[in-house]
C-alpha cells in the first residue's frame, strides 16, 4: 500500500502501515487528529498510532462539522476499510469513543475488515442516555464557563472570545454527535473491548464505563484512572501500557 494512498482528509497522518498493528484514534469534542500526536508519541514502536481527522478542525478546518454520528461513521468506515491494512485496533475518547464504537459496527455491517480491539474512554456506554448541554443556547461568557468546568481546554482560549466564537459551531456540532446519539441494539460486538473510567468524570462514572461490558461477546476489561474527563491524557503511560497488553500478539 502506498504512502500516497493511505493519505486521506480522515488520516491526515497516514495509515502506520508499517507497524505490526495499527490504533485508529478519535478524539474528543473540539479536539482534532493532533490531539493524540503528543499523547501517543511514547507508545510502543509496533503499534502505530494513526489519529482520525473529522471535518471541521485543522487540516480540514475548511469543511463542515458533521453533527451526527450516523453519517460520520458511513464516510469513515469507507476509507477505513480501503486503506488500512489489519491488524488494527480503534480507540475513542468521550464523543470520539461513540463514534468509535459506531465504526465498528459500520465496518460490521458493510462486511469489513473488524478491528481487533476496542477502547473507549470518557463517556458512557452507548445504550446509557446524555443529559443535553445546549451549547446553542449559551453566550461566548456562558461556554467559556461549560468549557473551563468540563477541562481540557487552555486557558488561554477559554479568555480568547474571537477563539471561542471560531470554536462555537464546531463544538456544537461535535456536543450533537454525543447528545443526539440515540443506541439501536444490535448484536455485541464479536471484539474485546478496553474501557479507562476516571474516577472523578461526572459525564462519565466508572458505572457507566462498566456498562460498555454489555457491547461485547469477548473479554471485557476495565481500568479506573485518578482524575477527570481527561485522564487519559494524565495518565498516559498507565494507559499505553494498558493498550499494549491487550494488543500483545493481536
Amino acid at each position: 500500500m502506498s504512502t500516497q494512498r493511505s493519505k486521506t482528509p480522515w488520516l491526515p497522518f497516514g495509515a502506520a502501515e508499517q507497524a505490526d498493528i495499527r490504533l485508529l484514534c478519535l478524539p474528543h469534542s473540539g479536539a482534532g487528529a493532533s490531539s493524540y500526536r503528543a499523547w501517543g508519541a511514547d507508545l510502543p514502536d509496533w503499534i502505530g498510532l494513526s489519529p482520525i481527522q473529522p471535518p471541521g478542525r485543522e487540516t480540514r478546518r475548511q469543511e463542515t462539522p458533521l453533527s451526527e454520528v450516523g453519517p460520520l461513521v458511513a464516510a469513515l468506515a469507507e476509507d477505513v476499510a480501503a486503506v488500512v491494512e489489519k491488524p488494527y485496533a480503534v480507540m475513542g475518547h468521550s464523543t470520539g469513543a461513540i463514534c468509535a464504537f459506531e465504526l465498528c459496527r459500520q465496518l460490521r455491517r458493510i462486511g469489513a475488515s473488524q478491528p481487533v480491539h476496542l477502547f473507549v474512554a470518557g463517556r458512557r456506554a452507548p445504550q446509557v442516555g446524555e443529559r443535553p448541554s445546549r451549547l446553542e443556547e449559551l453566550t461566548i461568557e456562558e461556554l467559556a464557563e461549560i468549557l473551563r468546568h468540563h477541562g481540557g481546554t487552555p486557558e488561554w482560549v477559554l479568555n480568547d472570545p474571537a477563539m471561542l466564537r471560531m470554536l462555537h459551531p464546531l463544538l456544537i456540532a461535535d456536543f450533537a454527535v454525543s447528545e443526539a446519539y440515540r443506541y439501536t441494539p444490535e448484536p455485541p460486538l464479536d471484539i474485546p473491548i478496553t474501557a479507562f473510567a476516571a474516577t472523578d468524570d461526572p459525564r462519565a462514572t466508572v458505572a457507566q464505563l462498566t456498562a460498555w461490558e454489555e457491547q461485547t461477546t469477548e473479554k471485557f476489561t476495565l481500568h479506573q484512572l485518578e482524575g477527570d474527563h481527561f485522564a487519559i491524557f494524565e495518565h498516559a503511560p498507565r494507559v499505553h501500557a494498558a493498550i499494549a497488553e491487550a494488543l500483545h500478539g493481536g
